[in-house]
């Protein structure tokens, strides 16, 4: 058994390393790129979101590799990922491919939890569910040391002190991830990493501008998808903040547990004057996130959405009334297999400059106040 899962920003470092742990041979898939976006274009329904497109040619390029089990995480309400596995394991079908899908569904109870563990044993072999429980524990450590590193380069980047350390540093942590084998060698490569990255010589008095980036999770987290927006803003000088992340996608699905905390009863309760029930996907966070970053004294928001995603198309709706209540810029960022990046780079660069005559104004502003 050969077991691969499709790109989503950082998670496959935490699925890579909980699969060798349990002794699964791992074929992890080429970083997303155009040919994975024309495979899956190519196969997918055409009126299909981009992130199914993108996912699908991971699986057909892990497959050309040698896999033949493939792992999917599900979903749940209105989003259409609650038919990805089922629909991409027909395709796959179809071309001839005798792959095996394991579908990963959201953690709403105990019962859930435990369906998720007899899935992990059909590729687990004769590990007993003890160890499975414990890899499963380390991957979630995985996740959140991953996170926590992605925000401490969010914060360093757009001051450090000579330009382009931060993202050098940053290729090498991919490279040795890439090269870890199991939970214990991932984790080592990210506390090094974490180190090396304190040591950069930052300007803490350098003025930037904070944008908290909302939207659906696959856009906001991958990317090849946003074309590496996050990286783009911070070597313009930006701090962002990513609203939803893996590690507190997978905290609200635990949040039943008393030693659990998530951000998600914040966030519903912020969005809640806007909208308050559950649509699907992640629009009820990008609702919520835009009215606590105006809260948090952000300059601005941008919001990431596929083409056609439903939910975000609600909440793109909604957005335009919450930037003039609260006089919060937003940018909206409609992501699909045409966006053409000299387009995308120019609406991004104006954005921050729009930013920072905001902030420099309001600035001038006060200081007169005080005369």
């Amino acid at each position: 058994m050969k077991i691969t899962f499709p790109h989503m920003g950082n998670v496959y470092i935490a699925l890579k390393a909980v699969f060798e742990d349990l002794g699964v041979e791992v074929v992890p898939p080429p970083r997303c790129s155009k040919n994975t976006l024309e495979l899956g274009t190519r196969h997918a329904p055409e009126q299909i979101c981009i992130p199914f497109k993108i996912t699908l040619g991971n699986y057909m390029e892990s497959i050309q590799k040698g896999a033949d089990t493939l792992f999917m995480w599900g979903g749940c309400d209105a989003c259409r990922i609650s038919y990805y596995h089922m629909l991409q394991e027909e395709i796959l079908h179809q071309l001839g491919y005798p792959v095996q899908m394991i579908c990963a569904e959201p953690f709403k109870n105990f019962r859930e939890i435990s369906r998720f563990l007899k899935k992990l044993k059909l590729v687990a072999g004769n590990n007993h569910y003890g160890k499975i429980f414990t890899a499963f524990l380390k991957a979630l450590k995985i996740l959140n040391q991953i996170d926590q590193l992605d925000d401490m380069v969010c914060k360093i980047r757009p001051r450090e002190v000579c330009p382009g350390e931060t993202d050098q540093l940053y290729h090498q942590f991919q490279e040795a991830v890439d090269r870890a084998r199991g939970s214990r060698e991932t984790i080592k490569v990210i506390e090094h990493a974490a180190e090396r990255l304190q040591n950069i010589e930052t300007d803490q008095k350098k003025a930037v501008i904070k944008i908290g980036i909302v939207g659906e999770i696959y856009t906001v987290v991958e990317p090849f998808i946003n074309l590496n927006i996050i990286k783009k803003l911070g070597n313009m000088g930006v701090e962002v903040h990513r609203s939803v992340i893996p590690s507190e996608f997978i905290r609200e699905q635990l949040d039943f547990l008393p030693f659990v905390h998530s951000e998600k009863k914040e966030v519903y309760g912020a969005a809640a004057p806007y909208l308050n029930k559950e649509i699907g996907g992640h629009a009820l966070h990008t609702i919520g996130n835009t009215v606590r970053y105006q809260e948090k004294n952000f300059d601005g928001v941008i919001h990431l959405l596929p083409f056609t995603c439903m939910p975000e198309i609600v909440a793109q709706s909604i957005l335009s009334a919450i930037e003039t209540e609260k006089d919060m810029p937003v940018l909206k960022l409609v992501l699909d297999e045409m966006t053409g990046e000299a387009g995308y780079q120019t609406r991004i660069e104006a954005f921050v400059e729009l930013l920072r005559k905001r902030k420099e104004k309001s600035e001038y502003e006060e200081v007169l106040s005080w005369n």
